[in-house]
């Protein structure tokens, strides 16, 4: 098997807005000059880095991962989240220097380096980790230049913009829509994917995971991705034509409250004078949905990001241990002010994790049922969103009518 240390005798520093800097072995993208100025977040999950570091929400900002070791199964096409690495930066505690999987097409590192991507490793994780859930997420600049002092690298980090009113969603979005038509392979297990009679999504694409797109696709269902800036009187004339069954808000990265486009949409087709057209929002898509209902957004002091979060069902009282990864939440006050129904609770901290309407097809979550990587717990949500569609089907599809609620 091959080795794949990172680069002997190149360093690097990261440095965070409180005056923490730590250095280490730079890996990746090393020797390039790079200067990444972004947020310092933190991930608990023992697997699962190559969905993280593709996932699209996690664009701006740093990744630390708070297992002792990564890259043992190097990477491999199959699991990309999106066609390139999101985050603007990797710390580890240890690179590994074997990589050994049957998957794997490439290592860490050198997937790292193509994508322009620096790392940097011999860091202590944890003690990294325990600063950040003191003072909350900090702003932090990664670089492998020596030419910096400390101090300068501090003072970028303290003059950065922090992620609170940032609108990241263009950056990582589709532009045109388009037919999601990736083949399945080996992924698919259902024979429902076969099919040329399952239901019609349009995607609204602030960033959505390709794992979300292949859930919905395994389970039958015909995907279409549309640009997140898509108005009302499109979907809904898209709708009306019968041309799609139901709309999917996907996750994505940044501050809910600055997709002020999105928002309008949604506000927009949930108006009384609006179809009832079936809804269903992942991540960011909850939040969006909640700002649209009337709710509140907040940031949180560091995050659920890891794939052991606990959340309880609040109608079946069923605990199901879920994939998260946000640092914006929603208020439930605000939610149940504006008519909305609490569906799931976090329990670690009793945040919303999920909601519903009470008068329309609509309800979303905090967390990802697509579980890439993380547990299945929450995949009826994709067969929840699927059901309400097929009711929806049922009834008149211009004007105002019936609700069509399906229960999450």
């Amino acid at each position: 098997m091959p080795t794949h240390d990172a680069s002997p005798g190149l360093e690097a520093r990261l440095a965070l807005a409180d005056g923490t800097v730590v250095s280490g072995p730079a890996f990746g993208a090393v020797g390039r000059g790079i200067v990444s100025v972004a947020e310092v977040v933190f991930n608990t999950a023992m697997s699962g880095y190559q969905e993280s570091i593709t996932d699209p929400s996690y664009t701006g900002q740093i990744l630390v991962a708070t297992f002792p070791m990564i890259g043992n199964t190097g990477v491999n096409r199959e699991d990309e989240e999106s066609p390139k690495i999101q985050v603007a930066g990797l710390v580890v505690r240890e690179l590994a220097r074997r990589h050994s999987n049957y998957r794997a097409q490439e290592d860490l590192a050198s997937y790292l380096g193509r994508h322009g991507v620096l790392g940097i490793s011999g860091i202590d994780t944890r003690a990294l980790t325990l600063r950040l859930r003191s003072a909350g997420v900090l702003m932090g600049v990664l670089t492998d230049r020596s030419d910096l002092s400390d101090d300068r690298l501090v003072e970028l980090a303290r003059s950065a913009p922090g992620m609170t009113g940032q609108n990241l969603v263009g950056m990582v979005g589709c532009s045109a829509r388009r037919a999601w038509d990736q083949d399945l392979g080996d992924w698919t297990w259902s024979e429902r994917a076969q099919g040329n009679g399952g239901p019609r999504v349009l995607a609204l694409d602030c960033g959505a995971k390709a794992n979300i797109l292949r859930n919905l696709t395994d389970r039958g269902c015909r995907v279409t991705l549309a640009p997140h800036s898509t108005g009302a009187e499109e979907i809904r004339r898209l709708y009306d034509a019968g041309e799609i069954d139901g709309v999917f808000i996907s996750n994505g990265p940044g501050d809910p409250q600055a997709v002020s486009d999105v928002i309008k949409t949604l506000s927009t087709l949930l108006a009384p004078q609006y179809p009832p057209i079936p809804m269903f929002g992942i991540c960011l898509g909850h939040q969006l949905i909640g700002l649209a209902v009337g709710g509140k957004a907040y940031k949180l002091k560091f995050g659920h990001r890891g794939i052991n979060q606990p959340v309880r069902h609040a109608e079946t009282g069923r605990v199901e241990i879920t994939s998260q990864n946000h640092g914006f939440a929603i208020d439930t006050e605000s939610v149940v002010a504006a008519g909305g129904i609490p569906t799931h609770v976090h329990l670690n901290d009793g945040t919303l994790a999920g909601f519903r309407l009470r008068d329309r097809p609509v309800f979303c979550v905090q967390h990802h049922p697509e579980a890439s990587p993380g547990p299945h717990d929450a995949g009826y949500l994709f067969d929840a969103f699927i059901a309400s569609m097929a009711s929806a089907r049922r009834e008149p599809r211009a004007g105002a009518g019936s609700s069509g609620t399906t229960r999450p």
